[in-house]
C-alpha cells in the first residue's frame, strides 16, 4: 500500500515546524483551533502554503471541534459552529487540502431520543459547507469520535449523499468506545472512508500512541482498509516530533 502519509500539525505551530516538515517531507494535516483561526493573516497562510506546494507536499486539515456541534439542537450553538467551520473553509480556499475533518459533534448520552434532531440539523449544516466547498473542491470527511457504532454517521452520509462527503475512520477512537468490531464498522461505512487517522491505545484513555503500544489489531485494521478504502489518506495523530518519528517509522511495515 502507497497511500499518502500525513501528520498533525497545529498551525500555530506550521510556521516554526516548517523546516523539519520540508527537510522530512512530511504532508501536514493543519489543525485549526478557535485561536488559529481568530489570529490567522491570510498573506502568511498563503506563504506557508506557497512553500509547502512547492516541495510538492500535500496538505489536509483538521477543523476545530471544541465546543462545537454541527447538529445542535440550540440555534446559537449550531450558528457558531457552522460560523467556525466556514473561517476553516475560508483557510482552505487558500490551502487547498485534499480533505477537511469535522467532529460530528454526536453522543448517544446527550442525545438519546433526540437523534433525528440531530440528523436534521447536521444535514442542513453539512449542506451549507459543502456549497462553500463547492470552489474549493475539498473533501469533507466526518470523524467518528464518541459513535459507539457506525448507524448516525451512516445516516447523515446516506441522507445527504454528497460525493465530496465523506468518513474519517479513527481507529484509536473506535478502539474507546466501539460496541461493533471493526469488521462490522468497515462493513457499514468502509465505501466511504476518505481518511483515517493511526493512533494506538488500550481502550481506557486518548493516548495517541504510536501503533504497537495498545491493543489494536493494525494487521486486520489494514486489511480492511486495502479492501474498502485503499486510496484513503492516512494521518498519524502523535502529539510530539519524538511520538511521530516512532509512529512514521512503525508505520513503514504496513507500506512496504
Amino acid at each position: 500500500m502507497n497511500n499518502p502519509v500525513h501528520a498533525h500539525v497545529p498551525y500555530l505551530l506550521l510556521q516554526e515546524s516548517l523546516p523539519f516538515i520540508l527537510e522530512r517531507r512530511l504532508n501536514p494535516e493543519v489543525y485549526f483551533n478557535c485561536d488559529a483561526l481568530d489570529s490567522l493573516i491570510p498573506e502568511e497562510l498563503s506563504a506557508m502554503a506557497a512553500a509547502l506546494q512547492g516541495a510538492g507536499l500535500r496538505t489536509t486539515i483538521h477543523a476545530p471541534f471544541m465546543d462545537m456541534n454541527p447538529g445542535a439542537i440550540d440555534r446559537l450553538f449550531r450558528e457558531a459552529t457552522l460560523r467556525r467551520l466556514s473561517q476553516v473553509l475560508d483557510a482552505a480556499a487558500i490551502l487547498h487540502p485534499a480533505v477537511v475533518v469535522c467532529h460530528p459533534g454526536y453522543d448517544r448520552w446527550r442525545y438519546g431520543d433526540s437523534q433525528d434532531k440531530w440528523l436534521k440539523y447536521s444535514i442542513e449544516t453539512f449542506q451549507q459547507l459543502l456549497t462553500q466547498s463547492e470552489t474549493i473542491g475539498c473533501t469533507i470527511a466526518v470523524e467518528n469520535i464518541f459513535e459507539e457504532e457506525p448507524s448516525t454517521l451512516r445516516a447523515l452520509l446516506e441522507e445527504i449523499n454528497h460525493p465530496r462527503l465523506r468518513h474519517c475512520f479513527d481507529v484509536g477512537h473506535w478502539n474507546l468506545f466501539k460496541k461493533v468490531g471493526l469488521e462490522e464498522w468497515f462493513a457499514s461505512l468502509g465505501e466511504y472512508i476518505a481518511e483515517t487517522h493511526i493512533h494506538d491505545n488500550r481502550g481506557l484513555k486518548d493516548d495517541h500512541a504510536p501503533i504497537g503500544e495498545g491493543n489494536i489489531d493494525f494487521v486486520l485494521f489494514f486489511r480492511l482498509m486495502q479492501q474498502y478504502a485503499p486510496k484513503a489518506v492516512w494521518t498519524i495523530e502523535a502529539h510530539s516530533r519524538e511520538k511521530l518519528l516512532l509512529a512514521m517509522e512503525r508505520l513503514g511495515r504496513f507500506r512496504a
